[in-house]
């Protein structure tokens, strides 16, 4: 399992398949995730697209209303009482965590077909803030605006895990085993992205994220 030392109340783990992937589910995954891809984008709304800033493999669930995320009234209610109400916390956590068991399948992660309430090979620990005490009442505002240097970054950083993806494909269609530099990668640039949509669009930390794939 790749580790997350960073202190940081955003944290995601992955199991490494430490053994050969099935290649023929590999071979044809772009055809196999369609249904799961549609009831993720069922949930959330017709709002949700393929990050077009990013690469064809990152999902946005949360930079608009309708796409499942609760974002904007997440916003007024810290701004107005300073309130983040848990079943709403419970319902982005939950999304976003079947949101990255889809990611997971489809960068080839595992052969484990994505559940919708399991956690299967996807860790992913979010805290639950304290809106009183540990979030700003005005800080929801500026956020998206403060997270525009990790856009950029991750935008290309995106691409090359796109292409690594790739070249992994490659690798499990002839050896059967993903590459572990490449997962170590890969898997770093979804936790930094991960650490941002938390931080700009969840709106559960004030925290500034931290720029590195560790």
């Amino acid at each position: 399992m790749a580790e997350n030392p960073i202190d940081y109340p955003v944290k995601l783990k992955i199991d490494y398949p430490d053994r050969e992937l099935n290649r023929v589910m590999s071979f044809f995954r772009i055809f196999m995730i369609i249904p799961i891809v549609i009831i993720l984008c069922l949930l959330t709304g017709p709002g949700a697209s393929w990050r077009e800033h990013a690469n064809a493999i990152g999902w946005t669930m949360g930079t608009a209303s309708g796409t499942g995320i609760i974002f904007f009234a997440t916003i007024i209610m810290i701004l107005f009482q300073q309130k983040y109400p848990k079943w709403w916390f419970d319902w982005n956590l939950n999304l976003t965590k079947f949101g990255y068991r889809v990611l997971s399948y489809l960068s080839l992660f595992t052969d484990v077909y994505p559940s919708t309430d399991e956690e299967q090979s996807v860790h992913i620990e979010i805290a639950y803030p304290d809106a009183k005490t540990e979030l700003k009442s005005w800080f929801p505002l500026v956020k998206w605006f403060l997270a525009i240097p990790h856009y950029i970054i991750l935008g290309f950083l995106s691409v090359a895990a796109a292409i690594c993806v790739l070249f992994a494909w490659f690798a499990i269609l002839f050896t059967g085993k993903y590459p572990r530099g490449l997962f170590v990668f890969v898997l770093g640039v979804y936790r930094w992205d991960l650490r941002v949509f938390a931080y700009a669009f969840m709106l559960v930390t004030d925290k500034y994220p931290p720029f590195g794939l560790e």
